[in-house]
């Protein structure tokens, strides 16, 4: 702390006492000004004979609350008696009580929030989130068709409860619910039921949460009304279902939960499945199944009697085996027209060859002639077809029929005899 002054007026070697601290805080508390306070009464001592009231005032959507001292007459002119759980707004006066250290609002006004003023702030509430999106259903998530857990947020022991846990293990004996008892009306609904909501919400194991309660007068909703709740349900990872008071009821979290049941009962059978009903739907689809496939094999099997009554496949071998005939057919008379064929280029050859034969110079020969052959100067055998084609002297071969002989000319003769 420092004096007026600006330099320090306490250390270690000269600490304050107790008195001055409080005496230097109560003189900064008392040179506040009133203010204007709302909040949630959560308990009240009201001792008659008594001039002082002593009240306990709780922020409806925060931990935190203050004590508030009234006279005893401000409280008696109240329209209606103040009960724990109203709402009211003080107009007070900060006050630090020297004795006890203690800090406490000095009430020289008291008005109670009636039912009207809370529906019309719960309206402008609704407005508000409405703009910002909460309620539109593109943000809304679906429901898993059968969560492995599901947890619940509800009054101990309570009606609410009761029809969940009962109708939903009906309808699925072996559903998992991990149920978070809270206050669900009162100052201590909306704390409790947030920490309960972020407790489930961050269990892998949970699913669906659940927040049912049942039903109840307009005061008795108040917290699932609540802004604080709502936001955090609107921000929630897991789906949350909305369970709250009967038909009529419709709460403001009815409008930002991802599913909004009517009843307790009726969230149990928008949760889970039943059993029977999906046994049942089993059953039809497997009996649709087998007569959708009893009904595909008997018309695949009509198409294949069908299919095996064309003669192609009623005797596949006989065309094969009609081809196979013409085949063999058209094989013979190829045989027979190349036989002919040769035998008819075999007369020819012999024809020619016996021709050849007649008129080569082998036959000739044969009757006596022969072939005279000569060398030229290029050392060549040549035919020797004139007289003048030798000289005398010349060296000859003489080819007969059997052999050939050499010879050397002497003379030359010409046709007529001479030399």
């Amino acid at each position: 702390m420092s004096s007026e002054s600006g330099t320090p007026s306490t250390t270690a070697e000269h600490p304050w006492p107790v008195r001055t601290v409080a005496r230097k805080i109560g003189d900064w508390i008392h040179r506040l000004g009133a203010v204007w306070v709302e909040g949630q009464v959560t308990q009240i001592n009201a001792r008659p004979g008594t001039q002082t009231a002593f009240l306990t005032l709780r922020d409806p959507s925060a931990d935190v609350s203050m004590s508030v001292t009234a006279p005893m007459w401000l409280v008696r002119e109240l329209g209606t008696p103040l009960r724990e759980g109203d709402r009211v707004i003080v107009h007070a006066k900060p006050s630090f009580f020297f004795g006890r250290g203690t800090l406490s609002l000095r009430a020289d006004e008291i008005r109670a929030v009636g039912i009207g003023e809370l529906l019309a702030r719960i309206e402008r509430l609704r407005k508000l989130l409405a703009a910002e999106g909460l309620f539109s259903p593109e943000r809304k998530r679906p429901i898993p068709f059968l969560p492995k857990g599901i947890g619940l947020i509800t009054g101990r022991a309570s009606a609410a409860e009761r029809d969940v846990l009962v109708n939903a293990q009906a309808r699925w004996p072996h559903v998992l619910f991990k149920v978070v008892n809270t206050a669900v009306q009162g100052p201590q609904a909306v704390p409790q039921i947030l920490r309960a909501l972020s407790t489930l919400d961050k269990d892998p194991e949970v699913d669906v949460i659940v927040i049912a309660r049942g039903g109840g007068s307009v005061e008795d909703l108040l917290p699932f009304s609540d802004e604080a709740l709502c936001r955090a349900v609107a921000g929630a990872g897991t789906p949350v279902v909305s369970a709250i008071g009967h038909e009529p009821d419709t709460p403001l979290l009815d409008h930002v939960a991802d599913l909004r049941c009517s009843t307790p009962t009726d969230a149990s059978k928008r949760i889970v499945p039943d059993v029977r009903e999906e046994t049942s739907r089993v059953r039809q689809m497997r009996d649709r199944g087998r007569r959708a496939l009893h009904g595909w094999v008997d018309r695949e099997t009509r198409l294949l009697t069908q299919l095996r009554s064309r003669p192609s496949l009623a005797d596949p071998l006989g065309p094969i085996q009609r081809r196979s005939d013409d085949v063999e057919v058209h094989r013979e008379r190829g045989r027979r027209a190349m036989l002919g064929l040769l035998a008819r280029d075999q007369a020819e050859i012999a024809n020619a060859r016996g021709r050849l034969t007649a008129l080569g110079p082998a036959a000739t020969m044969a009757r006596g002639y022969a072939v005279v052959q000569f060398t030229d100067d290029a050392g060549n055998l040549q035919v020797l077809r004139s007289v003048s084609q030798i000289e005398d002297g010349a060296r000859l071969r003489v080819r007969v029929a059997d052999g050939a002989v050499h010879a050397v000319t002497e003379t030359r003769e010409t046709e007529g005899g001479g030399p």
